[in-house]
């Protein structure tokens, strides 16, 4: 019987190669009529994929500011240490950065980590600091959360361009071996996102004028890592102390606030933090460090000694002038990572590979 002429004919042992047959002429035709409409739908899922990171990040910066009582740092109370703030100019900041981490995330999904894509990426950033400054009327608000968090907005877009499924995007866990898997997938996925926002940190920014920020100066004074090791080194302060710290002060149901104000305490008890060092020097390191460790020990800021021992660490900073803004910096990081994992096991459309 003859073989239908739409199915294949599988070559024998002894034919010339194990080769797809050549398609029908209706078959070419069909697929490029339907190419730009498939190419469409692509395009509009990535843009998609795209403004949902960005919004995820100006989540992050925003909740970061609001969230209240912060040792020297704006927040709901007043301006802390910075004269030229106050928590309406950061929300400002925050929603003028949103078409900048969406072009950062977009640049990243065509891209691979590279020198070229390091330097678009830092082209698209400094393009951002201008539109902060312009929402801000000349304050520096973002300007480090620039580099970290978008940083990790173009890992997240990295990691997203693949479109395999992890197990985070499955979370009826039943069994403690099946909770224990999602909580791993998580894990496994925020540190994916971190390690290829290294990898492109550890290019340099071919086009860069020669660093002049108030961080950098104090790095070369006092011989620390400073933001750019932060973010070439895996960001260790947000996947090894303020994810876990915000994770721990949730499962002793310590409530939201609190956890994230544990965060940003056991950041700033490890990190030398070059914007307590611009404004203050080793004394005001010293002084973030021990007083944000002094809080952690008596209980954290859910407990009325931590409160108490907040209340003083604040005083203390601002005595010296002195603000943890490296470490707040941090907080918005992990949170972007913090909810970037877990809103996408509630359904969002995006799909890692991992």
């Amino acid at each position: 019987m003859a073989t239908p002429a739409l199915l294949p004919v599988m070559p024998t042992r002894g034919s010339s190669a194990f080769s797809a047959p050549p398609l029908t002429e209706a078959q070419p035709r069909a697929t490029r009529a339907a190419a730009p409409a498939i190419h469409a739908a692509q395009a509009a899922q990535e843009s998609a994929a795209d403004a949902w990171l960005a919004q995820l990040a100006v989540t992050a910066l925003i909740e970061e500011a609001q969230l209240t009582p912060k040792p020297a740092l704006v927040d709901r109370r007043g301006s802390g240490a910075h004269r030229d703030l106050d928590l309406a100019i950061m929300l400002r900041s925050a929603h003028a950065l949103e078409p900048t981490f969406a072009e950062l995330a977009r640049a990243a999904r065509r891209s691979l980590p590279s020198a070229t894509l390091r330097a678009e990426l830092a082209q698209i950033g400094r393009a951002g600091e201008h539109e902060m400054m312009r929402a801000t009327g000349g304050s520096n608000a973002h300007r480090g959360a620039i580099w970290i968090v978008g940083l990790l907005v173009a890992g997240a877009a990295l990691a997203q361009r693949d479109g395999t499924q992890s197990a985070a995007r499955h979370p009826n866990a039943g069994s403690h071996a099946q909770a224990r898997a999602h909580a791993a997938s998580r894990v496994a996925l925020a540190m994916k996102v971190c390690t290829l926002a290294a990898q492109i940190a550890c290019f340099p920014d071919r086009f860069a004028a020669a660093p002049d920020s108030n961080g950098e100066r104090a790095r070369q004074r006092y011989q620390v890592g400073g933001a750019r090791r932060e973010a070439q080194d895996g960001f260790p302060h947000v996947i090894a102390v303020g994810l876990p710290a915000l994770l721990a002060a949730r499962a002793n149901d310590m409530g939201e606030d609190a956890a994230r104000l544990d965060a940003l305490l056991a950041i700033m008890s490890s990190l030398d933090d070059t914007c307590l060092l611009h404004r203050a020097g080793l004394p005001g390191l010293h002084a973030g460090q021990q007083g944000a460790r002094r809080v952690l020990e008596l209980g954290g800021s859910a407990t009325a000694a931590g409160r108490t021992a907040l209340a003083e660490l604040d005083r203390a900073l601002l005595a010296l002038n002195a603000s943890p803004g490296g470490a707040a910096d941090l907080l918005a990081a992990t949170l972007f990572i913090d909810m970037l994992v877990h809103r996408d096991t509630s359904g969002s459309q995006t799909s890692w590979n991992i």
